[in-house]
């Protein structure tokens, strides 16, 4: 059974390969298109029906770009859709949540101290908000706030804030950010995939049909179009967050995501308007950086130390019970500490380190079977921790860890041993 564990992490790293490739193509796609819309001259002699043309050269070679307001007399024979970086972005992020955090729910996904859930709860309400915060952006955005575009994006603010707050509440720091990206992402691609290319096969039927396409869905499809690029930033933001303590170690993250928000918006105006005007407001930068300043002030307010007593009262699960009973464990849990606590403690002793890499201790027996996974993986079966083997980890010692990992696993079923 311990390969699975070793399968399972190389199809969560092929996963979310396929998710940063894909994420790369989408939001660099986006930010192509919103800088050559706003970067379109009108210039005379244009033909009829056209909003504004650009001229680019890259590659060796020269681009003239013409965007139709609505739509060109006549359909072209070629017409390339800009959908699918979108879609496989948000189905391998998916995949992604559901094997990190949906399998591994009791390590990454519930935190007993906020709320005592079972990992089918957890899951459940994981699912159900994505879905609910789309058909409430979606609501917003049909209702007659779909006129005042401003006061729209306020409460689009509002309702993000609200829902990094909730999911802080119930689920572990690091689950709370990630949900809160995968929330913001569910509502960019319900965009493309429910507006912007539903509204755009309207007007390409109705050119086909010899109709003449209305205007107001190619206005529809840019208000949420404009949402889409100003949530990018910080969606990649909160995808990163999960990799730093910083970020989500905290109780207040869900302030240092709404900080992250502002950031997204000033950061983005800048290079909106000089797209536009040629020349970006330089306020937007001094801005950026108190926000920074201000998210990097919440982190550390408070230390991480409380979090730490509660981890240490956390009883052991069943499934650490098992790598804490397993043949082998006592002679693990004797090696861990010593190789690794220098920098995974409460306190960690390593000059510059001031807590520990990803909230993980490994500190006390306790520490080590609830870390069991990530310890056969990273010192293990890999040498990649320690770093650069500081701490002089002996060979035997990583094969003492791989014993110890499989003797639990022959009792565990396929499932848990993916966990």
């Amino acid at each position: 059974m311990y390969e699975m564990a070793i399968i399972w992490d190389w199809l969560g790293f092929a996963v979310r390969w396929v998710h940063v490739i894909t994420a790369m193509a989408w939001i660099g796609a986006s930010f192509y298109f919103i800088a050559l819309d706003l970067g379109l001259r009108k210039v005379p002699n244009m033909p009829e029906g056209a909003h504004g043309e650009e001229w680019q050269v890259h590659g060796g070679g020269f681009y003239h770009i013409q965007k139709y307001l609505v739509a060109p007399s006549n359909m072209p024979e070629h017409l390339i859709w800009h959908k699918w970086q979108s879609y496989t972005t948000w189905l391998s992020g998916a995949a992604l949540l559901m094997i990190v955090y949906w399998a591994g729910a009791e390590l990454y996904l519930i935190d007993a101290q906020k709320a005592d859930l079972s990992q089918l709860q957890g899951i459940v309400i994981s699912a159900a908000s994505l879905t609910l915060g789309w058909m409430i952006y979606d609501f917003l955005c049909k209702s007659k706030l779909g006129e005042r575009p401003t006061l729209l994006m306020v409460l689009l603010f509002v309702l993000l804030v609200i829902m990094a707050w909730g999911y802080n509440q119930i689920f572990t720091g690091r689950a709370a950010l990630l949900h809160l990206g995968a929330f913001t992402a569910t509502i960019m691609t319900a965009n493309v995939f429910f507006i912007i290319m539903p509204n755009q096969r309207i007007v390409v039927k109705d050119l086909q049909e010899g109709r003449t396409p209305a205007a107001k869905y190619g206005k529809i499809a840019k208000l949420r179009s404009t949402h889409n690029n100003y949530l990018t930033l910080p969606v990649i933001f909160l995808m990163l967050s999960n990799h730093y303590p910083l970020a989500f170690g905290t109780e207040y993250n869900w302030l240092i995501a709404a900080l992250v928000f502002l950031m997204g918006v000033t950061i983005r105006h800048f290079f909106n308007t000089m797209h536009s005007t040629g020349k970006g407001p330089h306020w937007t930068w001094f801005v950026t950086t108190v926000l920074f300043i201000l998210i990097m002030a919440l982190s550390t307010a408070p230390l991480m130390q409380d979090s730490y007593e509660e981890a240490e009262a956390r009883d052991l699960t069943k499934l650490e019970q098992v790598f804490a009973n397993a043949e082998g464990f006592e002679e693990a849990s004797g090696i861990i500490p010593g190789r690794c606590a220098m920098c995974h403690a409460r306190e960690p002793g390593w000059e510059g380190i001031h807590r520990a890499p990803k909230g993980i201790l490994l500190e006390t027996a306790s520490d080590v079977a609830k870390n069991a996974k990530l310890i056969y993986l990273q010192a293990g079966v890999t040498h990649a921790m320690p770093p650069a083997n500081l701490s002089f980890m002996e060979e035997e010692e990583r094969t003492a860890i791989r014993k110890w990992y499989r003797n639990a696993s022959k009792n565990l079923p396929i499932a848990v041993a993916m966990d």
